[in-house]
């Protein structure tokens, strides 16, 4: 009554595609690199070369290669720019937890620090920043 059906099902899962496939932590390797490259150009921005080349060096780890230092400016304020910094740094830190990457996840979280610090201003004379 019914013709059999000759051709494969186009819900048949193609186990033998071409395309290569990523792991769960490459995948987190490729976004934590953007996150991190993303706050290099940030830190670049504002002057701070130390800060930079620490961040540069796991960049460049996690792609294999040295990543482009950021050449030009956005001409945005000071306190944008930290605030932009820190939301990045945030978001590096989430992803370098959820990897295990201990290295990076204490390098985001001492640049949010940083940041914090920066937009919060000078500290009074004679207190730590965060001290109670």
């Amino acid at each position: 009554m019914y013709e059999p059906i000759r051709s494969p099902s186009v819900h048949t899962p193609a186990d033998d595609a071409d395309f290569p496939h990523r792991s769960r932590e490459e995948e987190l390797d490729i976004q934590l690199a953007g996150h991190l490259a993303a706050l290099l150009a940030v830190t670049d921005e504002l002057g701070l070369g130390a800060a930079g080349d620490r961040i540069a060096e796991q960049v460049a780890r996690l792609r294999g290669a040295p990543p482009a230092r950021h050449a030009g400016l956005t001409d945005a304020a000071p306190t944008d720019l930290h605030r932009r910094a820190h939301a990045l740094a945030g978001r590096a830190l989430l992803v370098a937890a959820s990897r295990a990457d201990t290295t990076v996840a204490i390098l985001a979280a001492i640049r949010m620090d940083a940041h914090t610090a920066a937009l919060a201003g000078p500290a009074p004379s004679g207190q730590l920043v965060g001290a109670h």
